[in-house]
C-alpha cells in the first residue's frame, strides 16, 4: 500500500482532550497542526475560538466535542455546546452518544438527541462526527447506532473517545464500515499511537477517513524515516 505523508498527515485529527494541558501548550498544538498539515485540531470546547482564530487561512479544520466524554449531559446542554461551538469557529463537531441511554435500550431518546444536535450542525452547514465509545457496546448496539447516525446524516461514525476501557479495533472498524452507507465516513480515536496502527486501519477501508491522535508529530516522523529508507 503507498502512501506519503501527506496522505497520513491528512488523516489525523490532531487531539488535544487532556485536562493537564495549559493554555500555551492548546496554542502551540495548533500552530504544530498547521505545520504538519493534519487534517483537524479536535480540542477542549473552551479553547475553540482562540484555536479557529490560529487555523484561520489554513487547510486545517478547528473541531471540538459536545457531551464529552461519556455522553451524560442533558441533550439541552448538548444542542447548547454544539451552538456555542458553532459561534466560536467550530467546523466539526465530535459529538458523544448518551452511553447510559444506548445500554438502557431507550432508543427514541438517543436518535432525538442525536437529530437535535446534528441539526445545529447542518443549519451551519458544518459537520458531525457520532462517538459511539464501542468499548461499552455490544454488536448489536453499535450497528443500531449506525442506522441513526447514518439515517440523520452525520458525515461521521466515530469508535471511542479514548478516554473509556480500550480504543479503536480493527473487528470495531470492520463492522462500522459493513453497517454505514457510502456517504457515511468512518473515523478510528483511541490508542493511535504509531504509524502502523494507523496504516492497519487505513488498510480496512478507503471510507476510514480520520484517526484521532495526540501523538501526531511521533507518526509524522515515523512516517518520514519509514519513507527515506
Amino acid at each position: 500500500m503507498s502512501y506519503t505523508v501527506s496522505d497520513i498527515a491528512g488523516m489525523i485529527d490532531h487531539s488535544m482532550l487532556k485536562p493537564v494541558q495549559t493554555v500555551a501548550e492548546l496554542e502551540a498544538g495548533c500552530h504544530l497542526a498547521i505545520e504538519l498539515g493534519a487534517a483537524s485540531v479536535c480540542l477542549v470546547p473552551f479553547f475553540q475560538k482562540r484555536c479557529a482564530e490560529i487555523l484561520s487561512g489554513s487547510p486545517v479544520k478547528a473541531s471540538t466535542v459536545i457531551g464529552f466524554p461519556h455522553g451524560a449531559h442533558a441533550t439541552s446542554v448538548k444542542v447548547a455546546e454544539a451552538a456555542q461551538a458553532i459561534e466560536d469557529g467550530a467546523q466539526e463537531l465530535d459529538v458523544v452518544v448518551n452511553v447510559n441511554q444506548v445500554l438502557s435500550g431507550n432508543w427514541d431518546y438517543v436518535e432525538a438527541e442525536l437529530k437535535a444536535v446534528i441539526a445545529v450542525a447542518k443549519d451551519a452547514g458544518q459537520a458531525t462526527k457520532v462517538i459511539f465509545e464501542n468499548c461499552y457496546l455490544n454488536n448489536d448496539q453499535k450497528i443500531r447506532l449506525c442506522k441513526i447516525s447514518s439515517d440523520l446524516g452525520a458525515e461521521w461514525v466515530k469508535t471511542s473517545t479514548g478516554y473509556g476501557t480500550h480504543g479503536a479495533t480493527v473487528a470495531d472498524l470492520k463492522l462500522m464500515v459493513e453497517n454505514t452507507p457510502d456517504t457515511v465516513q468512518v473515523k478510528a480515536a483511541g490508542g493511535i499511537r504509531d504509524l502502523d496502527t494507523l496504516l492497519s486501519f487505513r488498510e480496512i477501508s478507503p471510507r476510514i477517513t480520520r484517526c484521532g491522535a495526540s501523538a501526531t508529530q511521533a507518526i509524522l516522523d515515523e512516517c518520514r524515516e519509514r519513507l527515506a529508507r
